[in-house]
């Protein structure tokens, strides 16, 4: 026997039909259908007031919301979003906090998508982390990340590519700078000094693999990197092909690519200046998460490390045999010439005897190579990447 199938709606039909024949009354009526006097009651009634449409199930959503916002909140939330077209309901919710009637986060997302100005973000594969000993410190300037955005066109046609630094631990935006070239130590040192003057000195500086901040010589050292060993300024840098171990400064890049060049701007001054304000509403008024939605102005106060008036020289124990690094990057060693670096010409490094001819080469307090007198080879110290400390 074929089992016997019904819905809701044909069995207030059929009710309806049988109340309209005259041939029951009102008990027997919710008998038969196996419901209580007072529901056939309603829709008896729901009928008459109604017809056939009435016999429809209807919303049973309140007709009045307590704790619905008001079109002032909501005014106010969209007004925000129009200042701040790339932020979303989180740092929105923040600036809303001093207002009565604040409504939760949850509320502040749905006023946005339902205008439309919210989008939905792709989950991105996440990374395997690294297993080095990454640290961003545990207060300002103890590790200052530095790099330079990808490159962009303005208006004109102009090459567009920002020198970025930023304090690892409070997420300040030291500098945005555009520059002539990466590789020109003309255009890059000054940006570095004239941040090392305002905010001070960080204890490193973390960078990636390329030029100006590494090179393929010995240690990686590039006449920038050796600048910064100078001022006893330790350097980590990422292990190759690894960004997201800067990635708080990656993270940062999205950001300021969004707000500054989409689109680009007419031409290099006006990109500037859009970077300008860019820094200062990142640093002064975009609540960040991570900082429990503070800006970074509130968590960043400069080093107490000054620029130095005069360049320090790196100092070496008695016991040491310090050599001059000669143009070529040779140093010379009992009538022959020792290759060191490049990025050292000009500087002195020391050799400090550790075994029978053998001595450890060393720029400061780095340790960089080993020369053996016997094979007359010198050779690098492995140095993990990301563990250039002083």
């Amino acid at each position: 026997m074929a089992w016997k199938t019904t819905c809701v709606m044909n069995e207030r039909t059929i009710l309806i039909g049988e109340y309209l024949s005259g041939g029951y009354c009102i008990s027997e009526l919710a008998r038969r259908r196996g419901v209580s006097r007072k529901t056939a009651f309603k829709w008896i009634e729901r009928y008459e007031q109604e017809g056939w449409e009435g016999l429809r199930d209807q919303s049973r959503a309140p007709h009045h919301q307590p704790r619905a916002i008001s079109p002032q909140m909501e005014q106010r939330i969209l007004e925000l979003k129009a200042r701040w077209p790339l932020w979303g309901a989180p740092k929105i919710h923040v600036k809303l906090q001093g207002y009565s009637g604040c409504p939760s986060e949850s509320t502040v997302s749905n006023v946005l998508q339902r205008h439309g100005l919210s989008r939905p973000v792709r989950r991105r594969r996440r990374a395997t982390p690294s297993e080095g000993p990454l640290s961003y410190g545990e207060g300002p300037n103890q590790v200052w990340c530095a790099d330079f955005k990808g490159w962009f066109r303005t208006g004109d046609g102009r090459r567009c590519e920002p020198l970025t630094i930023s304090d690892a631990h409070s997420r300040y935006l030291l500098c945005c700078q555009t520059v002539g070239t990466t590789t020109a130590m003309v255009t890059v040192q000054p940006m570095f000094e004239a941040t090392f003057r305002e905010y001070g000195l960080p204890e490193m500086i973390r960078t990636d693999n390329g030029p100006p901040f590494a090179s393929n010589g010995l240690a990686g050292l590039t006449t920038l990197s050796v600048w910064w060993l100078k001022l006893c300024i330790g350097l980590q840098r990422i292990q190759p092909g690894q960004p997201q171990q800067n990635g708080r400064h990656e993270r940062m890049h999205r950001t300021l690519k969004e707000a500054t060049a989409k689109p680009p701007r007419a031409n290099l001054a006006q990109q500037q200046k859009a970077f300008d304000r860019f820094r200062w509403e990142y640093n002064e008024e975009r609540p960040h998460e991570a900082l429990g939605q503070k800006p970074p102005a509130t968590l960043y106060e400069a080093s107490p490390r000054e620029f130095p008036t005069r360049l320090p020289s790196p100092e070496y124990p008695e016991q040491w045999s310090v050599r001059k690094v000669h143009p070529g990057g040779q140093v010379r060693w009992q009538g022959q010439k020792v290759h060191v670096s490049h990025a050292l010409i000009g500087q002195h490094v020391a050799f400090n005897p550790i075994d029978d001819g053998l001595w450890a080469v060393y720029f400061g307090k780095m340790e960089l190579a080993h020369w053996d007198e016997w094979s007359k080879r010198i050779v690098p110290v492995k140095i993990l990447p990301i563990e250039l400390k002083l």
